[in-house]
């Protein structure tokens, strides 16, 4: 039986398909090229974007990026294997030997041996120019391509990790991360500045909402989460009222904080993080704590201010007493609709706060970066839903 083995064996071995002339190309990330250790001439393949072209007599210089890492590959090859269509923006798969670079501003290079143009790019009518510093207003106007520069590729990045980063906090700590609906009956925040949903075309129904009841785009998952288990609005106002600053909204008690009166209350404290507590019950959501603190009635919420930004953070304690939070309601005639939060303080009820924090403002303040569409890869604002 082993004889029957080792014959099968030598026969597959000798057969008569030719041997590769070398390995197969191993497939590596850019970011895992620039990587490597002590490259002495592996054969590889990577794929990506063609970030720069600069051809001389003999030699042809790419930087290839896919994404993977904001530094390029640079890629080494002979002229002949120039085209036309090496473009800056063309994607191109290409195979040779990483090696050492000679040079100093790079550890390794691939010594092209093949280079296949996978998607043709016309540079001239492409609107991502090379070596021009576009403007973040500009590649607003693109934000399916924007994504390939470099400021906007460190912010994603950016994004990401900070994202991980928040998640893996609170799991570590033991939260359970929960998935709130994005369409729903509330109005988590008291605004009333809420996109509501209407099926469209043949779907439209003339008498009744398709869930029965109207529903809307969510701002805020606080109310569906309570399913599972500085200083003072008063002495800010003061603090505004007396500023020889000229606002463009007067500060005034029962007002709301504007942006610019966050960004003051900031400067004025230092440039530090700031909590503002205690707002006008008027301003804020029907679920906060009440008080009781008359003749200014306000609430147990709280915002964080921080430099650059303004509010960051807002929450407060939410109003665990039934009979509070039914008055409430019913002054407001929406004890129906809010009939499941209020089975909440019936059932169990305990003390408790939440708080809800903008990631995209998040963003802002650790990057620095002044316009919030800057920090989101899609973004959405009046007269402007571009892709």
């Amino acid at each position: 039986m082993l004889g029957v083995r080792c014959l099968l064996r030598s026969v597959r071995f000798c057969s008569s398909a030719p041997f590769p002339k070398h390995k197969p190309s191993a497939k590596l990330s850019v970011r895992d090229a620039l990587g490597t250790q002590n490259a002495s001439g592996e054969r590889i393949k990577v794929q990506g974007w063609i970030r720069s072209v600069r051809s001389q007599k003999e030699v042809l210089f790419l930087h290839v990026n896919d994404g993977s890492s904001l530094e390029s590959l640079q890629v080494v090859a002979d002229s002949g294997l120039d085209s036309r269509e090496l473009t800056f923006g063309s994607s191109v798969e290409v195979q040779g030997q990483l090696i050492k670079s000679p040079s100093k501003r790079q550890n390794v290079e691939l010594k092209a041996e093949k280079i296949k143009v996978i998607g043709n790019c016309d540079a001239k009518n492409f609107p991502i120019k090379y070596k021009e510093r576009h403007p973040l207003e500009y590649l607003r106007q693109y934000p399916h391509f924007r994504c390939r520069t470099n400021v906007l590729g460190s912010i994603l990045r950016i994004r990401s990790e900070a994202t991980a980063a928040i998640h893996s906090f609170f799991k570590d700590s033991g939260f359970v991360h929960i998935h709130t609906p994005i369409i729903t009956s509330n109005d988590s925040e008291g605004a009333g500045e809420l996109f509501q949903l209407e099926p469209s075309g043949k779907l439209k129904l003339s008498e009744e909402n398709f869930f029965n009841v109207p529903a809307f785009l969510t701002v805020s998952g606080q109310l569906h989460l309570e399913v599972m288990s500085g200083i003072s609005y008063t002495e800010a106002v003061e603090i505004l009222k007396q500023a020889s600053q000229n606002f463009t909204f007067t500060p005034e008690w029962g007002a709301d904080l504007q942006t610019e009166h966050e960004k003051y209350l900031v400067k004025h404290c230092g440039n530090i993080p700031v909590f503002v507590i205690n707002y006008p019950l008027a301003l804020k959501p029907f679920y906060m704590r009440d008080n009781e603190d008359g003749p200014q009635h306000t609430v147990a919420a709280v915002d964080l201010l921080v430099p650059g930004v303004g509010e960051l953070f807002g929450g407060g304690l939410r109003e665990e007493r039934y009979h509070f939070l039914e008055e409430r309601l019913a002054r407001s005639g929406l004890t129906e609709v809010y009939q499941w939060y209020l089975d909440l303080r019936r059932f169990g009820s305990v003390p408790h706060g939440g708080f809800g924090m903008g990631f995209e403002r998040y963003l802002q303040c650790i990057l620095g970066v002044d316009n919030i569409k800057d920090v989101i890869p899609f973004p959405r604002f009046p007269h402007s839903c571009v892709l």
